[in-house]
């Protein structure tokens, strides 16, 4: 064999070496980034986390203004009505008139 024949043959051989090393880092590097994608701090799976907590959030949300509307209806009566609070005194609190009497039954 000639060395111009074995030169080629070198040179295809570091082609191929090259061209599979260049290969194989893009390969891993696709890999590391799908991996990070999918699973990382700021991936897809921590994406949906998220998304479900925020939903979570949004019904507690409407859930506790809800109750808060309630409850400011409820303090607005017992600000400005006098029967509404000597209801709820009555109720709540077993207040009673003087000379009244108050009967409790148990349930």
């Amino acid at each position: 064999m000639s060395s111009q024949s074995l030169l080629r043959k070198q040179v295809a051989s570091e082609i191929k070496k090259r061209r599979l090393i260049f290969f194989t880092v893009i390969v891993l590097s696709l890999v590391y980034f799908v991996i990070s994608f999918t699973f990382g701090d700021a991936g897809l799976l921590r994406y949906r986390e998220l998304r479900q907590k925020k939903s979570q959030l949004a019904t507690e949300i409407q859930s506790l203004e809800a109750q808060n509307a309630l409850l400011r209806s409820e303090l607005k009566l017992l600000k400005e009505t006098p029967f509404y609070l000597e209801k709820y005194a009555r109720e709540d609190f077993g207040m009673a008139k003087p000379d009244e009497f108050i009967f409790k039954y148990d349930q």
